[in-house]
């Protein structure tokens, strides 16, 4: 079993489009979409909900009015200034450390778990997929990351599937980390700008750090070619291979708007491109 993802150091470079093209042109996959704080893979590949599950990010704590002798020893131990004047906690800022529980004289604190968010296992045109809804201002996108990929490897197996295919989420931060260890291979999506060339070479260290062999996609290289010759030479300094670049399409843009994977929407010779670069990768 193969495991792909697909990254960018940066929003809005294509990486989502490019993870829908390969739900249609790879066979016997599970799709995970573990852009968590901000999935949209779904938009493109229609699921349909055959199971949801509450992601348990973190605890808080309750104070027992009845219980409570108002000692202060709760509000004093309190690092994050959550126990409020008349012994109430405040909800946005307790940390669920549980110290105050251990503390307290006469157990009137308990310990309650968060429900962060949601994760869902739904079925697609193009197979099984797995996402998941994190809640506003929630935490731990790192560990519903992982439970995600833990969930749909267990489907792979159980499917005798050949590949995972992961969307990952933008950026170098915990979930990207959660997203990269043990993959086969990642898919940098970046775009010829200063940012897109800066947030790549981040992609890289992370990749080398966890030795997961990485290759990059340059898309709307025609926008800037100078810039999209210089990304080529100065990650080719780095080892690594840029396998297709991809001009700015009008007819890429139609596809999304219309919620249809790009190479289910057309036939083009750029939709015929794109197939060769993913013959490439598989």
């Amino acid at each position: 079993m193969k495991q792909i993802l697909v990254i960018s150091g940066k929003g809005g470079t294509g990486k989502t489009f490019f993870t829908g093209c390969l739900a249609v042109a790879i066979s016997n996959k599970v799709i995970v979409d573990c852009d968590v704080d901000a999935a949209n893979l779904h938009l493109l590949l229609d699921p349909k909900i055959e199971q949801s599950f509450e992601f348990i990010g973190g605890r808080f704590a309750l104070i027992n009015k009845e219980n409570c002798i108002e000692c202060g020893v709760c509000r004093e131990t309190c690092q994050f200034g959550a126990i409020t004047e008349d012994f109430q906690v405040d909800l946005l800022s307790c940390e669920g450390c549980t110290v105050c529980s251990y503390v307290c004289p006469t157990s009137a604190v308990s310990l309650n778990d968060r429900i962060s968010g949601h994760y869902f296992i739904s079925n697609t045109e193009y197979g099984k997929m797995v996402y998941a809804r994190l809640g506003i201002a929630q935490e731990n996108s790192g560990k519903l990351v992982t439970k995600l990929r833990e969930l749909a490897k267990e489907i792979a197996e159980v499917n005798n599937a050949d590949f995972i295919i992961i969307d990952g989420p933008p950026g170098v931060g915990c979930p990207v980390m959660a997203s990269m260890t043990g993959v086969d291979l990642a898919i940098a999506i970046t775009e010829p700008t200063v940012s897109g060339l800066h947030d790549l070479k981040r992609v890289i260290e992370l990749a080398k750090h966890f030795k997961v062999e990485l290759k990059v996609i340059i898309n709307k290289y025609d926008l800037n070619l100078q810039m999209s010759e210089y990304i080529t030479e100065e990650i080719k300094k780095e080892g690594i291979e840029v396998i297709g670049i991809l001009p700015f399409s009008e007819e890429i843009l139609a596809s999304v708007k219309a919620g249809v994977p790009y190479l289910k929407f057309s036939k083009s010779s750029l939709a015929q491109k794109i197939e060769q670069i993913i013959y490439k990768i598989i």
